[in-house]
């Protein structure tokens, strides 16, 4: 026999669960943002652009899965950039291992992200996205290491890394 209890926090663990795998996004995509930026595609052409696990980050600002990306075990000097329009976005020499499973960074490099207010799920947190192409990329949180005390911590999917040359 169910409970009025047991309902509820059924529907909430499932809820938690869906928002938690990042299967839907959040809010409208960055595209329809009213901001303005410097490269712009439609719909169409940045979902051919795009993987699917891609263009639900980067333009549905979905939550790839902690602990999924690649790039969390990636130790190589280089520099990682946006998956969607190709900019340097982070040089790894302030890449570091936050524990949280996501690509983490104390610093961007100049004029390469820019942040948001995001309302989503009841908080109030900063979005860092791309500034040339709009592309979500994660949040920035005031828990990193010195000398910034940030952590951006991005989605995987939304960065590509180009190791430097030997």
């Amino acid at each position: 026999m169910n409970t009025r209890r047991h309902l509820l926090w059924t529907a909430g663990a499932g809820t938690a669960a869906v928002l938690a795998a990042g299967l839907f996004p959040r809010r409208a995509p960055a595209a329809a943002s009213s901001e303005i930026f410097e490269v712009n595609h439609s719909d169409a052409e940045w979902r051919a652009r795009l993987t699917p696990e891609q263009y639900n980050v980067l333009r549905r600002e979905a939550t790839e899965r902690a602990g999924s990306s690649p790039l969390n075990r990636e130790h190589r000097a280089g520099t990682f950039s946006c998956a969607g329009c190709g900019l340097a976005l982070f040089s790894s020499k302030t890449k570091f291992d936050s524990g949280t499973g996501w690509p983490s960074f104390w610093q961007p490099l100049d004029q390469a992200v820019a942040t948001r207010q995001d309302r989503s799920y009841g908080m109030v947190r900063t979005e860092a996205h791309c500034r040339r192409c709009g592309g979500h990329l994660g949040h920035v949180f005031n828990d990193g290491p010195p000398p910034t005390g940030l952590r951006y911590c991005m989605n995987g999917l939304s960065l590509t890394f180009t190791p430097q040359p030997a």
